[in-house]
């Protein structure tokens, strides 16, 4: 009775049985190409479909140990292959024998309803098991505090945002603790990849890799080391300004993230305006870049590890006093108090003013087009602390040679905004 129930619908069985061969041939392709591996196409395709044929069986007879058996099988098999007389192999055999049990788990997830899951994990495991190599250089380049900032971000995502309540408190039931940390973890997400693009690759790569994870580590900073750069030597003008000017591109695609997770509804209203701030900064930004001279060095950030406890507590406060600043002011002041404060915070901290705003408009507070406002205004007003830095670092060449491209994406943004349809 329990194999009619499974099999009722023919098509989505050999459909299932289908994917489970693809899986097991995807992952035993890559491990044809080496030569000491024990377990190739063959070996791989056949344990995929061994797996789901034991969650088949262990469906229709209402036994669970058929799968658990079948894992055993599959490891004693392959182990047993690695520790015959040829074990002295360069390969040990550890990856390959891994691989091959989970290609039999991944084929019973087919069979139990997880196929897109199973399908996403097989191209996760072929691609590190195909990039072998990278992965063990890149793991050469990470120094020890690189490896801290990691675990330092694991243990603020995985341990501490777990734990914490998920209800508002406060005036206005304005703090979640929740939520805040979700953002502190969020923000530290991405400045932790833009530190490890810049521990990794930004020396070698010049000055598009060093504008990219700058503007993702921080703008400001990048800035302020680029403005430096170009006070010491007048020659460098050229490539610190195509620097700012990608870095400062590169924060409208960050708040694009940014809303997309935190508030997706808004995205209709935002995205327009994102998506032409970019469009109005690209030409100037890229005429930078060309004139830009490639012999000249181009100056690295120094930031802070943007993981680390302090760092972490520091912007949870500051997130969570704008937020409730926020709030208040909204009441008290309605729409107008939060385009101050969205101008007024982001000489600070944009990504602050940035959530808040997003937050403000999830909980009903303000409507989009009045947070996706506040949301330009604060990019206005970060722009223009910029060229203030600029000025005072680097001198009045420097600033002619960045007000365009760090005003036009704001131009472009409020454009867009003004001409999307409100309400």
């Amino acid at each position: 009775m329990g194999a009619e129930v499974v099999l009722s619908d023919g098509f989505q069985a050999w459909a299932k049985f289908a994917t489970s061969l693809a899986i097991g041939f995807l992952i035993g392709l890559e491990r044809q190409r080496n030569p000491t591996a024990k377990a190739g196409v063959r070996t791989c395709a056949l344990v995929a479909l061994f797996g789901t044929i034991a969650a088949l069986l262990a469906q229709s007879l209402a036994t669970p140990w058929i799968v658990a058996t079948g894992l055993l099988i599959s490891g004693a098999m392959i182990i047993a292959v690695y520790i015959g007389p040829e074990s002295h192999e360069a390969d040990s055999g550890t990856t390959t024998v891994v691989a091959v049990l989970l290609c039999y788990c991944l084929g019973v997830m087919v069979w139990f309803g997880y196929m897109r899951f199973a399908v996403a994990l097989a191209i996760a495991i072929t691609v590190l098991l195909h990039f072998k190599a990278e992965l063990h250089a890149l793991s050469e380049k990470l120094a020890p505090h690189d490896i801290s900032m990691m675990l330092q971000f694991a243990v603020l995502s995985l341990i501490v945002l777990p734990l914490l309540p998920d209800e508002g408190y406060g005036p206005y039931n304005a703090l979640n603790p929740y939520h805040t940390w979700l953002m502190v973890v969020l923000v530290s997400g991405l400045g932790v990849a833009g530190y490890l693009a810049l521990r990794v690759l930004g020396e070698r790569r010049g000055l598009l890799l060093v504008g990219l994870s700058g503007g993702l580590v921080s703008s400001t900073a990048t800035t302020v080391v680029q403005a430096r750069q170009a006070g010491m030597r007048a020659e460098w003008c050229g490539a610190s300004a195509a620097v700012i000017a990608l870095s400062n591109l590169v924060v409208l695609a960050r708040l694009a993230v940014l809303a997309a997770v935190s508030a997706p509804p808004i995205i209709p209203m935002l995205l327009p305006a994102l998506a032409a701030g970019v469009a109005f900064g690209l030409p100037p930004a890229i005429r930078r870049f060309r004139s830009a001279t490639a012999g000249n060095p181009v100056a690295v950030p120094e930031v802070t590890n943007p993981a680390s406890l302090p760092v972490a507590l520091g912007f949870g406060a500051l997130y969570a006093l704008v937020l409730l600043l926020s709030a208040w002011l909204e009441d008290r002041a309605g729409e107008s108090g939060l385009l101050g404060l969205a101008a007024v915070s982001a000489l600070v901290d944009l990504d602050a003013i940035t959530l808040s705003t997003l937050r403000l408009f999830s909980t009903g507070v303000v409507a989009a087009d009045i947070a996706a406002g506040a949301i330009v205004l604060a990019f206005l007003s970060a722009s223009l602390s910029k060229l203030a830095i600029i000025g005072w670092l680097g001198g009045a060449k420097l600033v002619r040679l960045s007000w365009v491209p760090l005003l036009a994406p704001v131009a472009g943004a409020a454009v867009a905004l003004w001409l999307v349809p409100k309400g």
